[in-house]
């Protein structure tokens, strides 16, 4: 039977468990060497991530063919309204092509969110806005570079869902099997 792990990778955590520098990754969290990562998180970034035993449903995890959904809070500079969040919707023309079209909405902050450490930069002078994205590809830093494209850069970045898997009752660092 598939074993599949549902982790909360924290802020600056590289999503791999070999030594990368100086630098903090999985193995300082799980120490089970069966277990492979299924879809990394770029090191900025926070939230779920899959690992399982079973390469067959890694690679139907990750693969590009089966669109499985993802949903990203992405905390964002400024007020994106109307324009920018139908140009989500749409698909953005990035430098590596047009993305597929994005379910968003503007949400209020998550009230399961932790504290980010260290926090993200505060100016008094420009609002952030809290967006749900759910994406069914997974470009490196897509999202990231989706509202960007948008007027709206990403400040804060967390995958809360992976298909029917989601981050919810985990902390940060915080690990269980599903």
């Amino acid at each position: 039977m598939a074993r599949v792990v549902l982790f909360n990778k924290p802020f600056q955590v590289m999503s791999q468990f070999r030594a990368s520098g100086e630098k903090v990754t999985l193995s300082a969290f799980i120490h089970d060497p069966e277990l492979r990562v299924a879809g990394r998180l770029d090191y900025d970034s926070e939230g779920l991530m899959l690992l399982s035993d079973d390469g067959r449903l890694v690679q139907r995890i990750t693969h590009p063919r089966h669109k499985l959904p993802k949903t990203y809070w992405a905390q964002v500079e400024g007020a994106p309204a109307g324009e920018a969040l139908e140009r989500l919707r749409r698909g953005v023309d990035l430098k590596d092509g047009r993305t597929l079209p994005a379910q968003v909405r503007a949400m209020p902050e998550p009230d399961s969110l932790w504290p980010r450490d260290p926090p993200i930069r505060f100016r008094a002078n420009i609002p952030t806005t809290w967006l749900e994205l759910t994406i069914t590809e997974g470009r490196n830093r897509q999202v990231r570079r989706m509202t960007a494209a948008v007027g709206h850069p990403t400040l804060r970045l967390v995958r809360a869902r992976v298909g029917d898997w989601t981050l919810e009752g985990l902390r940060p660092g915080e690990w269980r099997q599903a």
